[in-house]
């Protein structure tokens, strides 16, 4: 495992982006492990009575790639995920690829807390976007 950066690595703009292609069976264990089994999400008959006229997958199946980027990329291992607020702005459809990116918007050096702005797209369209808050290690241990 990599380690993350600490508070003193990190400044404004610092960004990162992921990609996923959202599977059949990324909805079907979302699903499972969150308890979510709407069948807007679940059941394509349904899903075609809806506004949408397909299934979807799970907003919080989406966010969730927001949290693997601060978790595994920036800041990285170590960071203490303590805040999100975000908009669910477009339903994302099984079969998209999701862009995923965070960037560093602002920094507070008190309890070493970092915001960064967040935003998921589809075809460069916005799917969500908001801020997610962090705290990070410093390299002051003391």
């Amino acid at each position: 495992m990599k380690p993350g950066k600490t508070y003193e690595e990190l400044e404004i703009g610092m960004a990162h982006e992921t990609e996923h292609l959202v599977t059949e069976q990324d909805v079907i264990d979302f699903a499972r492990v969150s308890g979510d089994h709407n069948p807007l999400h679940m059941d394509e008959e349904y899903a075609k009575t809806t506004v949408f006229g397909t299934r979807i997958a799970h907003g919080a199946l989406t966010a969730s790639y927001i949290s693997a980027i601060l978790g595994n990329d920036l800041p990285g291992p170590g960071a203490i995920f303590t805040e999100m607020n975000m908009r669910f702005k477009r339903p994302v459809v099984i079969g998209s690829k999701v862009l995923v990116r965070a960037e560093v918007s602002e920094m507070q050096p008190r309890g070493n807390r970092v915001t960064l702005s967040v935003k998921c797209t589809v075809e460069g369209k916005v799917v969500i976007q908001g801020i997610a808050k962090v705290m990070v290690p410093s390299q002051n241990k003391s």
